[in-house]
């Protein structure tokens, strides 16, 4: 029983650490924009197919893994600028469909480019998998746990010891005060899209050597990784990361011990409990200042 719980943990984790690059790119915008971006499972997508393209052309591995990423997050920043920007100053509920929009035009571009058929990916590393306490952990489970880290790591860098991360920081907790002290809330927006596509892509490459990624594939990804935000409040880097593992051990379980049809129902239960939860949790903070803050129009 005790490997199998093992073995039902380490799948659990490896999947939980995707959810949690996901959740993160949710709370980037969410922090800064107050939008829920519901195409963000669509970057995952488009990080993984364009990994499998440049790799199929025979470009060097690291090369395309870079491009791949640099060319999710240019795609990042034409949906901030395209979508979001001009229709800056509409609600909040017209903005997320806005995102909708635009994750169904993604998921049909990449439709047409790809087409129906499931893609292969071959390990980052090659060799059988590893024995660990009697379960078994494949290489690839290794990569997606040392990327998950490294990204883990350079962002708290990033937001602790350069400008640009304490001007998006400050933008998050206040964006009037932030434009009083000479900070742009328009271009740290910007800055939020292209580091959630970024983050985006990174899930969706390190995942494709484990899964079949196909045009399809974001969407479920996507609406899991928003339950794995959601339950780490949809502001907190650290739940965001803290409900991904989370929601990837419990999803794992249940396949083990109740059913693998039961897995997907998982997060969607969760979510359900969450919003029953959500006024009593929040004590009513959706208040006027953030109200005043997304009516603000920007000088300029």
């Amino acid at each position: 029983m005790a490997p199998q719980i093992l073995q039902l943990v380490l799948a659990g984790t490896t999947v939980g650490s995707i959810y949690a690059l996901i959740a993160l790119g949710f709370v980037m915008v969410y922090k800064v924009t107050h939008i829920i971006n519901l195409a963000q499972g669509e970057f995952v997508m488009l990080g993984a197919l364009v990994m499998v393209s440049w790799v199929g052309i025979r470009v060097p591995f690291f090369l395309a893994f870079l491009l791949s990423i640099l060319l999710v997050l240019g795609i990042g920043l034409l949906l901030e600028r395209l979508v979001i920007h001009p229709a800056r100053r509409a609600p909040r509920l017209v903005l997320i469909i806005l995102t909708i929009g635009a994750g169904i035009s993604l998921r049909g571009g990449a439709l047409l480019f790809w087409g129906t058929d499931p893609y292969t990916l071959s390990a980052f590393s090659p060799g059988g998998p590893l024995s660990l306490g009697g379960a078994i952990l494949s290489r690839q489970s290794l990569w997606v746990f040392g990327l998950t880290a490294l990204t883990l790591g350079l962002l708290h860098g990033f937001f602790e010891y350069t400008l640009l991360g304490k001007a998006l920081r400050a933008c998050a907790v206040n964006a009037s005060a932030a434009r009083l002290m000479g900070i742009n809330p328009d271009r740290m927006s910007l800055l939020a899209f292209a580091l959630s596509a970024g983050l985006g892509a990174l899930a969706g490459i390190v995942i494709a050597p484990l899964v079949f990624p196909t045009y399809d594939m974001g969407l479920m990804l996507g609406l899991k990784g928003f339950v794995a935000a959601v339950m780490g409040g949809l502001t907190s880097v650290t739940g965001a990361v803290l409900g991904g593992f989370l929601l990837g051990v419990l999803e794992s379980l249940s396949a083990g011990f109740i059913s693998s049809g039961f897995k997907d129902g998982v997060a969607f239960l969760i979510l359900f409990g969450l919003l029953l939860l959500q006024p009593k949790m929040t004590g009513g903070r959706s208040s006027g200042k953030r109200r005043f803050q997304g009516r603000r129009r920007p000088e300029g």
